[in-house]
């Protein structure tokens, strides 16, 4: 698979940043009708940018997630890999966890159709070069 495009990682940047930013709506428009989404916090998934939505202000109830994307790596199924920086806090600030993470997606004309939780991308692993988040 070719690297990911300008494009995709635009449209990745803009998810992170609406979610971080509380602004559900912005994060919605970056997603297809059919969206599947993890319930990472709970487990099984969720579909539909309502079920998102329910998911995300439960969430939001009680943890205070944070999550900056620090490299995009394609993948061999077509899918884009993101190493994310993720700080969860409880609601009076105290951290729960700092690690790296990874999440998958799979994109569909130009828009998140899937997201996965995975192990980080771990460089040298993969035959693609990472596209870093200042390189689009």
């Amino acid at each position: 698979m070719t690297n990911p495009s300008a494009l995709e990682i635009e449209t990745l940047r803009a998810a992170y940043a609406a979610f971080n930013a509380r602004d559900i709506d912005a994060a919605l428009a970056c997603m297809t009708p059919d969206v599947a989404w993890p319930r990472a916090f709970k487990g099984g998934f969720v579909k539909g940018p309502e079920a998102i939505r329910t998911y995300w202000t439960e969430q939001w109830s009680e943890i205070n997630p944070h999550v900056e994307p620090v490299s995009f790596h394609p993948d061999d199924a077509g899918a884009i890999l993101v190493e994310v920086h993720q700080v969860v806090r409880d609601l009076t600030g105290a951290l729960l966890a700092d690690e790296h993470v990874g999440h998958r997606f799979t994109l569909e004309n130009g828009l998140i159709q899937r997201m996965e939780v995975c192990a980080a991308p771990v460089p040298g692993c993969n035959d693609q070069p990472a596209t870093h988040p200042n390189d689009a």
